[in-house]
């Protein structure tokens, strides 16, 4: 590789090298969730140079997004389109070099084993517990590395997870917290942490990338970027009775254990209850009669009274305004049909 390529200034950094330089160029990574964390991995990823990057999200852009989710702008909010395709026409212009590919689609146990597949690394970005238990037990189940990372308010954390070496996500937390928990919509975020934590999550993995997964010391990363203190702690001890690591019993990606359909620090909630395509174009013209329709070639979204309800060609949607799964179904059925 040429000095003056793309990538010296990475290149010249002793620990990395030209040989890791192509090792990360070669390399598969997934991102899980395209929001403050996976939108930042995301261009770095990019700007490091890695082969192929897949962005998987269930979700569209808002305003309330841009300040603290990179990778998008005003444009991005006002057509509503789907982050892991506005991630992937932005990093296009990044860096022309990486094979992208967006994924519009909420990770669940019955497509988790192809989505995750053929991926060297996986990147959390997610924004709940359930989803990272899936993440989990894929990753474990297939010997796949993955580095945590969580942030609300001025803290967040993160973990490198390299299954077989360290401890599992579930070792670590056996159980979601109980309770209710702080949540970006209930005690609000700052962008600086949420770059901060996605910046140690990708620096874990190109050091996995590029010198392998004995390169890693995989010790609990906190920071609160408002008071300042920043921690690392030894690294978590594994679980010699852990149902997933250990035992290898893997309820989340086996189905027995389902994700919930409420969207974690969103007065939303999820539904798919369609098992068929929806042809969306059709769906606009039914819905303008009785609401404000927009539409483009990867959702519709429409304003009911007090509630908003955005749907995707796979069936799934997304409706604003009630964390009431009753009300969410009766709405579902109401406007998009059984």
């Amino acid at each position: 590789m040429s000095p003056d390529s793309r990538y010296s200034r990475q290149v010249r950094f002793a620990p990395l090298g030209e040989e890791g330089q192509r090792r990360i160029c070669s390399a598969s990574v997934a991102i899980v969730g395209c929001g403050a964390l996976g939108s930042f991995q995301a261009e770095a990823m990019a700007r490091a140079g890695i082969g192929r990057l897949r962005l998987i999200d269930r979700d569209f852009v808002e305003l309330s997004n841009l300040q603290r989710q990179f990778l998008f702008d005003e444009s991005d909010a006002r057509e509503g389109l789907p982050k892991a395709v506005a991630a992937a026409r932005r990093l296009a212009c990044v860096n022309s070099q990486v094979q992208l590919e967006p994924v519009v689609a909420d990770l669940t146990a019955a497509n988790a084993g192809e989505l995750l597949g053929g991926i060297d690394l996986i990147l959390d970005g997610t924004d709940n517990f359930e989803t990272r238990y899936l993440v989990n037990d894929v990753a474990v189940d297939r010997g796949v590395p993955w580095i945590y990372g969580a942030a609300v308010g001025s803290y967040g954390l993160k973990l490198a997870i390299v299954p077989g070496r360290t401890a599992c996500f579930r070792c670590v937390y056996p159980d979601p917290p109980e309770g209710v928990q702080p949540t970006c919509e209930t005690a609000g975020v700052l962008g600086s942490v949420t770059a901060a934590i996605a910046a140690l999550q990708v620096a874990d993995a190109l050091k996995i990338l590029a010198l392998g997964v004995d390169s890693m010391v995989a010790r609990l990363t906190t920071m609160d970027v408002w008071s300042g203190e920043i921690r690392q702690l030894d690294p978590p001890a594994r679980d010699p009775h852990c149902p997933c690591c250990v035992e290898r019993r893997f309820p989340y990606l086996d189905g027995s254990r389902g994700l919930p359909i409420s969207l974690c620090g969103r007065n939303a909630i999820q539904v798919h209850e369609r098992s068929r395509p929806i042809d969306l174009t059709a769906l606009a013209d039914q819905l303008r009669p009785v609401g404000t329709v927009r539409a483009n070639e990867f959702a519709v979204r429409v304003v009911l009274d007090s509630y908003e309800m955005t749907v995707f060609p796979d069936g799934r949607a997304i409706i604003k305004g009630t964390t009431d799964i009753g009300v969410a179904r009766s709405l579902y059925a109401r406007y998009v049909g059984a």
